[in-house]
């Protein structure tokens, strides 16, 4: 970058010394065997299937997920959920990030904070899921609470339809928005804020000027995390949707383990690993842009 600035010739970086890294390699060697072991190679044996039909190459598995809108439909309620939880996360988790960070002043109280964000998680998501059947049954809590305030004449259906399945998905993922945009705010320089106060913005200009830019790549790391997770998820959609609604996933898990059709199970993994690339390299595009323009 200084010999681009400055306009002298570009010097090609020194090559790193061979004692240092021989010594980095045995720190290597076990991330990427585990890499190796428990991806690359289930994503190649996953991929051979899918590409095999009759005993023989072929592209028919495939062509049969593309060609049927069945398996379109399913791919948009999948994404469609995915992408209103993501919403629904960020919405709740911007603001409780930047509360944690910018407001709470006591570090003992943020700790616990953060304890009680992340305690869910050591839970698991079938426990959790049945337990937001229980809540939002039609005599369960979030309706009789609804009707109690007035808000609702009578309890509505929220099992086996996309928004139960949206609010067990919000619940159990908004931990990760949390974190990712807590640790982008609280690595943004707080006298950057007061410099912007003292020019003259109003606390909203500087919120949107100086705070969200900089903040932005760690909110599309949270928002990439939190769609791929949504796009993925099984456990709480199948059982928040009552068998009504079906999502990419239970496609899959019924392929695997009902039909024990291992080829078109592949093709229909690799299909949803494809669009769910494609989506989280156009938000890639969109936080690299915005990072650049901070």
């Amino acid at each position: 970058m200084t010999a681009a600035l400055t306009g002298d010739p570009a010097v090609a970086p020194a090559a790193p010394p061979p004692t240092a890294l021989r010594r980095a390699l045995p720190l290597l060697a076990a991330p990427v065997a585990f890499f190796v072991a428990f991806f690359a190679v289930p994503m190649v044996v996953v991929l051979s299937s899918s590409l095999m039909a009759g005993g023989a190459p072929s592209l028919a598995n495939y062509a049969r997920v593309l060609l049927d809108q069945y398996h379109w439909d399913v791919l948009a309620v999948t994404f469609r959920i995915a992408a209103l939880t993501t919403l629904a996360v960020t919405l709740l988790g911007y603001p409780l990030a930047y509360y944690l960070v910018r407001v709470v002043s006591s570090n003992a109280l943020r700790r616990s904070c953060v304890i009680l964000l992340l305690l869910p998680l050591f839970t698991s998501n079938i426990v959790r899921s049945f337990g937001w059947m229980i809540l939002l049954g039609r005599n369960g809590l979030v309706n009789d609470t609804l009707v109690g305030v007035g808000l609702l004449e009578r309890p509505v259906r929220f099992l086996g339809t996309e928004t139960g399945i949206v609010i067990g998905l919000v619940y159990i993922l908004l931990p990760f928005i949390v974190l990712a945009v807590g640790n982008a705010l609280a690595t943004v320089d707080p006298t950057l804020e007061e410099a912007s106060a003292d020019l003259g913005s109003s606390p909203f200009t500087t919120f949107w000027t100086v705070t969200f830019p900089l903040c932005l790549p760690g909110l599309i790391a949270g928002v990439i995390m939190v769609f791929t997770l949504a796009a993925s998820a099984y456990v709480t959609p199948a059982l928040l949707s009552g068998g009504k609604i079906t999502v990419f996933p239970m496609l899959i898990f019924q392929q695997y383990s009902t039909v024990f059709d291992v080829h078109y199970g592949g093709a229909l993994s690799i299909t949803l690993l494809v669009f769910t690339l494609v989506l989280v390299a156009l938000a890639g595009r969109i936080g690299n842009g915005g990072g650049n323009r901070s």
